[in-house]
């Protein structure tokens, strides 16, 4: 079985991994064979290339800036100043999820991420299930998060040479505009990066994170300047209601972790450094995310935020009354955003690289360019249709989809974690959850309330997702997965 001494990455299983075990809709994929299997792609294989420090910095790239430069905007007017209090709630959420991730991600070291994992411990239908959330909470999280970045553009430009981009060609239909062209152009710039590998996306990452988290504490040092206690005298006006329902749309901000998981093939020790890389970044990110929001309700009265996704520059330049400091903030945001671009995109990539090569949808997404040790055309099929959609869909609903999307693979992931224990308990693990199966419980129990916390639109545009995702399935999938033609 596993070999301790070899490094995680490397670790070595028998050269013949078992069968599939079930059948129908319940067969699943044993650890031994999705590892055995991992890197491997049509015409080539993933490089491992990345160390803990690089796969740190991915998971922090994708979470940090989305909630605090985004979506903040959005969340205050729901639950007024305890807004802080939603960013606690939906970081205690993230971190019983996350711990399931950690146990996991060392366990079952793969590009796959929540999806390998349900395919490991509760078949094929449930791991579909499971890919096909993922697909929705990447591909729109990349589209959401690109809305953002074109409204701190728009504030660059206006505060350097005084013009911005035309509303009709900076927002998309339904928020005043025809087309989004910012959220177009971030999207496929960072398309650019990731066809150049994972090591030098890695690399333009890094330097984003830290921009993105220098602009965050200079946010914090200068709109302390203008706290007003006052502005926390009501704490909770719209009630428990409005705290959990900011809380649901800011969960959106917490998939970062996700993220590093699907670096899995990527990673030179990947069951060492993934657990420390997850729980790492969460702790960063959340105490950052409840200390910016903190100090932007302090500095603004909640009645004044807006749906604006600029809403730190705003504070900047009403607290300093100078333009320079609020321009100074975007310019750091156009760059902090934009690596939450690359990296989100990079993981949705690579959960279709493993759906592709189990089969589950078209080979094309499987394969990999033998240059760059990249998926190619799986990199500029997903880019061409995030951008597509960061262009002509509002921000709004964008990040609600995205967070329904997170909160049903966390649950899923909290249950695997549970499952895994109890079939296969004598597997070597490099980190386990604490006090299993109460934590997972929580975890999965958490997902549950705050998904009950989202709109009825947006479940039901989650449940014609679904709808359609079973479609597919069925009509495709089903047939066409390597576990029910073992001789491909």
């Amino acid at each position: 079985m596993l070999d301790r001494g070899a490094p995680g990455a490397s670790a070595q299983y028998h050269p013949d991994p078992p069968p599939s075990t079930g059948t129908g809709l319940m067969r699943r994929k044993p650890v031994e064979r999705l590892v055995a299997e991992g890197g491997q792609g049509e015409g080539g294989s993933l490089r491992r290339s990345l160390g803990l420090w690089q796969l740190t910095m991915i998971s922090i790239g994708a979470t940090l800036g989305t909630g605090i430069f985004v979506v903040l905007g959005e969340a205050v007017p729901k639950a007024g100043p305890a807004v802080t209090l939603s960013f606690v709630i939906a970081g205690l959420t993230a971190l019983f999820s996350a711990l399931s991730y950690a146990e996991l991600s060392g366990t079952i070291p793969v590009s796959g991420s929540s999806y390998s994992y349900a395919y490991a411990t509760m078949g094929e239908l449930v791991a579909w299930i499971c890919g096909w959330c993922l697909v929705l909470e990447y591909g729109v999280s990349v589209a959401a998060v690109a809305v953002g970045w074109g409204e701190y553009l728009n504030e660059l430009l206006d505060g350097t040479v005084g013009v911005t981009i035309p509303a009709a060609l900076s927002a998309p239909p339904g928020d005043g505009g025809v087309f989004n062209l910012p959220a177009l152009i971030v999207v496929l710039l960072a398309m650019v990066f990731l066809l150049g590998g994972a090591k030098e996306s890695a690399r333009a990452n890094t330097v984003m994170v830290i921009v993105k988290i220098v602009a965050l504490l200079l946010f914090c040092a200068i709109g302390f300047q203008g706290f007003r206690s006052g502005n926390y005298e009501e704490f909770m006006p719209l009630g428990m209601a409005g705290v959990s329902a900011a809380g649901a749309t800011l969960f959106f901000s917490y998939i970062g972790f996700d993220a590093a998981s699907t670096a899995g093939e990527e990673a030179k020790n990947a069951q060492r450094d993934l657990p420390r890389a997850i729980m790492l970044s969460l702790v960063v990110v959340t105490v950052l995310y409840v200390l910016v929001a903190a100090v932007a309700v302090g500095a603004r009265p909640w009645q004044r935020f807006s749906d604006s996704e600029a809403a730190l520059a705003g504070i900047m330049r009403d607290v300093t009354g100078q333009t320079f400091w609020g321009t100074l903030l975007a310019a750091c945001a156009v760059v902090a955003i934009a690596s939450v671009v690359l990296t989100v995109l990079y993981g949705q990539t690579r959960i279709l690289f493993a759906m592709a090569r189990d089969g589950l949808v078209p080979q094309v997404f499987a394969r990999v360019n033998p240059r760059t040790g990249t998926p190619r055309a799986n990199t500029l099929i997903v880019s061409v249709f995030c951008a597509v959609l960061a262009a002509a869909i509002p921000l709004g609903q964008l990040a609600d989809a995205t967070s329904i999307g997170t909160l049903f693979a966390f649950a899923l992931v909290n249950i695997a974690v549970v499952v895994l224990r109890r079939t296969r308990p004598e597997m070597p693990r490099t980190f386990r959850v604490p006090l299993s199966p109460l934590l997972p419980v929580l975890g999965f129990g958490f997902c549950v309330w705050m998904m009950g916390s989202l709109s009825a639109v947006t479940w039901a545009v989650f449940g014609v997702w679904m709808a359609a995702g079973l479609v597919f399935y069925f009509s495709y999938g089903y047939r066409r997965s390597r576990l029910a033609t073992p001789e491909k």
